[in-house]
């Protein structure tokens, strides 16, 4: 009958509390010489700690917080790929004069750079409008400049076209126009050091431009022009570089034969060998970061306790009309 039915409602949402305080178990534990958690008390009810709740609403607000910055990274990055895919390589003379239609269309090497700039302007007003803590500003405006120094420099390495002095000096200006937008961008960015996100395909470019080639010594290369630079990735633009406009030359051959010889020592000792850079589409910040980040929250509007009580809706408090009709 009813009493039944009531009964059997009872214990269903007994077992579905039980079967979640037990998914929380392994994540927190219980202490000592206390009832388990999801284990009947000495009433028969089940214990229900206070931290439970908690911890599930700490993860479920992470999860959300991981999803939308996802989701803003990967729009920035959809936005930017096709700007950055001409950037890397100078206009043809014929192209820069089109007029002022392809011009606006942003057909020119100089408007896609003008372009990435921007997205992040609009990037950057976003997160100022929305109020995102700086924490996830820096990681954020992080993964996309290492995201656009990936597809730079993994351009440049694939297409020998990019690799000579005169398109090196195009990319230079390009990237010029980056390090004032980091400089205007102020603390959100320094702070983040998005600049040294760029340094693989800012290494790259300085040795396309760097004057006397065949003069340099391997040492000077991988620890003065190219620090950061592999024996594959120094090999790779070394042997890819040319010069149409002042016939310059690359690397001596013995500066070649001696990145050579140390290529197959490193192949020998890594399983990899490869020259590319892999993007990184991990979450860079932990729940424990982000709750040190968020601080205390803000009222941005508040009203006065006294003009609150002033609302017939809080006759009650005062013993008015409300309660008398109770």
């Amino acid at each position: 009958g009813a009493g039944a039915g009531a009964a059997r409602g009872r214990s269903r949402s007994i077992n579905l509390l039980r079967r979640w305080k037990d998914s929380m178990v392994g994540l927190t534990g219980a202490s000592e010489g206390s009832p388990k958690p999801g284990s009947p008390g000495a009433d028969g009810e089940v214990v229900v700690e206070a931290k439970y709740p908690a911890l599930l609403f700490k993860q479920q607000m992470t999860a959300f917080v991981e999803k939308i910055y996802g989701l803003l990274r990967d729009n920035v990055k959809k936005d930017v790929t096709p700007l950055l895919q001409q950037c890397i390589q100078a206009p043809k003379p014929g192209r820069e004069r089109r007029g002022s239609q392809g011009a606006a269309a942003g057909g020119d090497g100089g408007s896609q750079w003008a372009g990435v700039v921007g997205h992040l302007d609009a990037l950057l007003k976003t997160l100022s409008d929305n109020h995102v803590p700086a924490l996830l500003a820096q990681k954020l405006l992080k993964q996309v400049f290492g995201f656009m120094n990936v597809q730079l420099f993994n351009s440049l390495l694939l297409r020998r076209e990019c690799c000579s002095f005169s398109n090196g000096e195009y990319v230079k200006s390009g990237l010029a126009e980056l390090e004032d937008w980091v400089q205007r961008a102020g603390e959100v960015a320094d702070s983040g050091r998005v600049w040294d996100e760029l340094r693989s395909i800012r290494e790259a470019i300085s040795f396309l431009v760097v004057h006397r080639k065949p003069k340099k010594t391997l040492d000077e290369i991988t620890h003065d022009l190219c620090p950061t630079l592999s024996i594959q990735q120094l090999y790779r633009v070394s042997t890819m570089y040319y010069d149409q406009t002042y016939n310059t030359e690359t690397v001596s051959a013995e500066v070649l034969g001696n990145m050579k010889l140390q290529m197959q020592e490193d192949n020998a000792a890594s399983a990899s060998n490869s020259f590319l850079l892999d993007d990184d589409n991990s979450v860079p910040f932990s729940p424990d970061e982000l709750s040190k980040h968020f601080g205390q929250p803000t009222v941005l509007t508040a009203v006065e306790a006294p003009k609150a009580l002033a609302a017939a809706q809080f006759d009650f408090l005062r013993g008015g009309p409300a309660l008398a009709g109770a």
